[in-house]
């Protein structure tokens, strides 16, 4: 394993940048998730107002509303292209303000969007064009976000700051199951699909002012700054940043893939394919949330002393050997409510291993002149196949086979290849000086 090494410019930042940075960074990370978690939990709700003409099949119409939904992921690997690049060349800070604008935005409109009984084929195109901002901003976000929180963390901690990036994204999904599950059991199934639907939406507005403000009184980071200031700032060959993109890529496939699945994937799943309640659906994804949420912090601190893939490749090999069980058990119709609420909670909780120390593995795969850009393409394309699409290719590929077992066959798949890649050592790129982070293996 190799030790954690801060650069002397890494250790300039004072405690309370780095509060400051850890606050601003997250509270983004839960906007966009509490986001991405409201559409997935209404994505029946929105498939009926949005992609369902009078007469259409109401699993066409869910097809649809994943494939707005895996739309808007393909456009991420643009957004962290495009931000990225940007947060490499004039700072991590005015990148990080504008996504917010526009994450907030683009949700808020989501909200107030006329349906389809309202303008007929002009509504599916509004609401995937809106999408498509969400992902754009989205894939500026998580770069932005990760190098600031990794970039002012404390010498040794890189790991449990990198963790918040995830655990807020536990935070946001828990948040939109929160809001979707009080305002289904507070209003009837009319008012619901009527208008309650938009209120979760309607609610980023004043989340996303919050969010703002603390990254108006947020610092350039001291790894950037370094990085301006030396005569010798320079990017590494395109072929060797393509290589640790691919490497990045492959190792949060796992993370990905199964964490959509399991946490936003879910209720659609029980609710189409086992004929469960809006209501049951949402609980057992709350329980793995929390799940997820629970290990998520310990296992970023846990890589800082024992390494980032120590960590994760357990928890890649767990889900490969427990998905399809877990499955079964929540299809078998004699198992209890709470053993199945158990079961949920620990398929997140084996989730929270890989996606707490994800980020700064991330992190550390790429030198300051190129970490944004690097670090967001691999997540964000990881995102774009592998949660955008899962969505559509679980729904679809249960409707042509009738298998109702692939959902576990999609994690386990995911997650074997993404073990592959833990396995695989990076190429260094000069690691230790200018503030440069150096991987913790």
């Amino acid at each position: 394993m190799g030790t954690p090494v801060h650069g002397p410019d890494l250790r300039a930042a004072r405690p309370g940048q780095s509060r400051r940075a850890l606050l601003a960074g997250s509270v983004g990370n839960f906007i966009e998730w509490y986001e991405f978690g409201v559409y997935g939990y209404f994505a029946t709700v929105i498939a009926a107002r949005f992609f369902t003409p009078e007469g259409g099949s109401e699993v066409e119409g869910l097809v649809k509303t994943y494939a707005s939904f895996a739309l808007a992921f393909f456009f991420r690997p643009v957004g962290a292209a495009l931000f990225g690049r940007l947060a490499d060349r004039i700072g991590r800070r005015p990148v990080l303000i504008l996504v917010i604008v526009l994450m907030t935005g683009a949700t808020t409109l989501i909200g107030a969007l006329p349906t389809y009984a309202t303008v007929g084929a002009l509504a599916p195109w509004l609401l995937t064009l809106l999408r498509v901002v969400q992902g754009l901003s989205a894939g500026g976000e998580f770069g932005g976000a990760v190098s600031v929180m990794t970039e002012f963390a404390p010498p040794g901690r890189r790991g449990l700051y990198g963790s918040w990036q995830s655990f807020t994204v536990a935070l946001g999904l828990l948040g939109g199951a929160g809001v979707a599950a009080l305002l289904a059991g507070v209003l009837s199934a009319g008012q619901l699909g009527d208008w309650g639907w938009r209120l979760p939406f309607l609610l980023t507005l004043p989340l996303g002012l919050g969010a703002l403000w603390l990254r108006l009184r947020l610092d350039e980071t001291p790894a950037f700054e370094a990085e301006v200031a030396s005569e010798a700032a320079g990017s590494p060959p395109a072929r060797e940043v393509a290589r640790a993109v691919a490497l990045g890529a492959g190792r949060v496939m796992g993370w990905a893939a199964a964490g959509y699945t399991f946490l936003v994937v879910l209720p659609s799943y029980l609710q189409s394919t086992l004929n469960a309640s809006f209501q049951q659906a949402l609980l057992a994804t709350v329980f793995a949330n929390l799940g997820f949420a629970v290990t998520i912090i310990p296992a970023g601190l846990l890589s800082d002393r024992i390494g980032r893939r120590a960590v994760m490749l357990p928890g890649a090999l767990l889900v490969v050997v427990l998905a399809v069980p877990l499955l079964n058990l929540l299809q078998d119709t004699g198992v209890s409510t709470g053993a199945k609420g158990v079961a949920v909670f620990g398929a997140g909780a084996v989730g929270g291993l890989m996606a707490g120390p994800g980020p700064a593995m991330l992190a550390e795969l790429f030198p300051t002149s190129v970490r944004c850009t690097g670090l967001g393409l691999a997540y964000a394309l990881s995102n774009a196949v592998f949660s955008g699409c899962a969505g559509l290719i679980i729904t679809e590929t249960v409707k042509r086979t009738g298998n109702v077992d692939i959902p576990a066959y999609y994690a386990v798949a995911t997650c074997a290849l993404s073990a592959l890649a833990l396995s695989v050592a990076p190429a260094r790129h000069g690691a230790g000086g200018k503030g440069e982070l150096t991987e913790c293996s």
